[in-house]
């Protein structure tokens, strides 16, 4: 019989391109739990390389892990940085765009 090796999964290997981390913070958003929103950002900085968002953010990687790690409640202006580095920044929606779109 021939042995399956099971790799735990990791999402950071699947976000290769804008689009897939635009979707995948979005799908993490429509939860409205800080826990998936963090675990999401933590993901994507893996995926883009935690050194460099350290280096960008001016945090260190510790801190980094320790902030977006679920149970954490981390300062607006440190997740305004964190998703600035990223490349995604969060920024007010259109509303009546946001309702119009939702009714297709």
């Amino acid at each position: 019989m021939k042995k399956i090796t099971v790799r735990e999964f990791d999402a950071a290997r699947y976000l290769d391109s804008e689009d897939a981390i635009t979707e995948y913070l979005a799908a993490c958003l429509e939860d409205f739990s800080i826990d998936a929103f963090l675990l999401a950002l933590a993901d994507v900085a893996k995926a883009r390389g935690m050194t460099q968002l350290a280096k960008d953010t001016g945090l260190t990687r510790a801190s980094l892990y320790k902030t977006l790690s679920p149970g954490n409640k981390p300062q607006f202006e440190t997740i305004l940085k964190i998703t600035n580095a990223l490349g995604v920044p969060i920024r007010p929606i259109n509303v009546k765009q946001a309702r119009k779109s939702s009714h297709v």
